[in-house]
């Protein structure tokens, strides 16, 4: 049984009884950014499974399967079993958000979507999101939805982001708080801003959600381009 870890391209393939680890000085050199742990997650085998560990002391990672049908949030000292045939990772350290790609060549279980006719493009669990909404996390997911293959890129500034949308920086940061309080009540974890929190790192954390969770893709872009359009017309 082996795993296949992507990163950038650069494929990095381990066995039964190997251990990977991945950070600025680690076995997987994911970059010399000094925001990231030197040795920040583990992957290695043990009682049957495969097993991803936080071996950081700081920053949290967001893992979820091809679909984004499963979500979980691997805070430091955490670890999880890697159950599916594909899984993505994605972690923020300082400015950059990172994605790395998890391939099993025998995964134990499969995710199987029930039938659920749509309510709404705008709907997603118990929530819902005002077009606003959709269009202010389309801005912020923005560089890693353009990106060609999984990597690093930077996280929108609040003010990059709301001149995207051509809103004032006032109009963005109250949706931006809007936005992420409805995600806490649906128990999502890590969106709450305040003094040991900072601004960037609740822009990042809700990037990696909306990509887990596959609230935003590559085609809402055409959303963020018609902005552009109506902008040049008017």
């Amino acid at each position: 049984m082996t795993l296949t870890v992507n990163f950038c391209g650069e494929l990095f393939h381990v066995s039964e009884g190997e251990t990977l680890t991945i950070g600025r000085e680690a076995d997987l050199v994911v970059d010399d950014n000094p925001f990231l742990h030197r040795r920040f997650l583990r992957i290695s085998h043990a009682r049957d499974l495969w097993w991803i560990a936080n071996i950081g002391t700081q920053l949290a990672a967001t893992l979820a399967d091809d679909g984004g049908t499963v979500q979980a949030w691997l805070a430091p000292g955490a670890q999880l079993p890697l159950v599916f045939v594909r899984s993505s990772v994605w972690f923020t350290a300082g400015p950059t958000t990172y994605e790395i790609d998890i391939v099993l060549d025998q995964a134990p279980f499969s995710v199987v979507c029930l039938d659920n006719p749509a309510t709404g493009s705008t709907t997603y669990g118990r929530t819902s999101l005002t077009p606003d909404q959709r269009l202010l996390l389309i801005a912020l997911a923005e560089p890693m939805l353009r990106r060609r293959m999984h990597g690093a890129v930077n996280t929108p500034s609040s003010a990059e982001a709301a001149s995207r949308l051509g809103w004032t920086l006032t109009k963005f940061n109250r949706k931006l708080d809007n936005v992420c309080q409805k995600l806490e009540r649906m128990g999502i974890r890590g969106l709450h801003g305040g003094p040991d929190r900072l601004a960037t790192d609740r822009r990042a954390r809700l990037v990696e959600y909306v990509l887990a969770a596959r609230i935003v893709e590559s085609a809402d872009l055409d959303l963020l381009d018609g902005l552009a359009v109506v902008g040049a017309e008017e």
